[in-house]
């Protein structure tokens, strides 16, 4: 199975992906997290990617479009996208990859999430620069003895967040009303609950067209 999830930074993909991967057997696909790595590492890519995430913007097609390929030829059983495509264009070239490889995406799920609750969300995270472990401040506390060392990633301040949330509305819903003309099965799913809420929806919504786990 290909699976595409989309929704707004924030809106939950990351988390609902990596439970849907284990629970499908199959790897997900974020590019965000290889090409954060990138910049943790500082390669050639990742400081050519620093300067649009810290703005805020979408790195651009050309610097991920060879390694989405690239994983998808290791991943023969299918994969789950979090955060690609990002755009018309990319979903186009993603059709193409996959038709090189005589596959095609077979559902697409929207988590839904309201902007400003996104905000409180994202802005409220935190990262422990020793161990790499994300708090949130409302939702997932830190111990008191690592508060003092904790960071905001500059993407999560809220200026950026905003940012981010406004170039989404702009580049990224009009993949729903792509994806719906070019046929492909499309579910928006409520993302403002429990995670194990919305893993449950998601899980039935897909059982209804493809057995989990084929």
């Amino acid at each position: 199975m290909d699976l595409i999830l989309l929704g707004a930074p924030g809106a939950g993909k990351g988390t609902q992906g990596a439970l849907l991967a284990e629970r499908l057997g199959i790897p997900k696909i974020a590019t965000g997290d290889i090409l954060r790595d990138a910049v943790r590492r500082g390669t050639e890519l990742g400081r050519q990617a620093k300067r649009y995430m810290d703005a805020g913007e979408l790195v651009p097609d050309e610097v991920i479009l060879g390694l989405v390929r690239d994983a998808l030829r290791e991943a023969e059983r299918g994969a789950i996208f979090d955060g690609f495509p990002r755009n018309v264009s990319q979903a186009e070239s993603l059709r193409s990859i996959l038709e090189e490889l005589g596959r095609r995406i077979d559902a697409v799920v929207s988590i839904d999430v309201p902007s400003e609750k996104i905000v409180r969300r994202m802005t409220g995270r935190r990262t422990d620069p020793e161990t790499g472990l994300v708090y949130h401040l409302e939702h997932n506390p830190p111990p008191a003895e690592v508060r003092d060392r904790l960071v905001q990633r500059d993407d999560d301040r809220e200026e950026t967040v905003r940012h981010r949330l406004e170039v989404y509305r702009t580049t990224t819903e009009p993949l729903v009303a792509f994806y719906r003309e070019s046929g492909v099965p499309l579910y928006a799913v409520d993302g403002d609950r429990a995670i194990d809420q919305v893993q449950g929806e998601i899980l039935e919504l897909l059982e209804r067209n493809t057995p989990v786990g084929s």
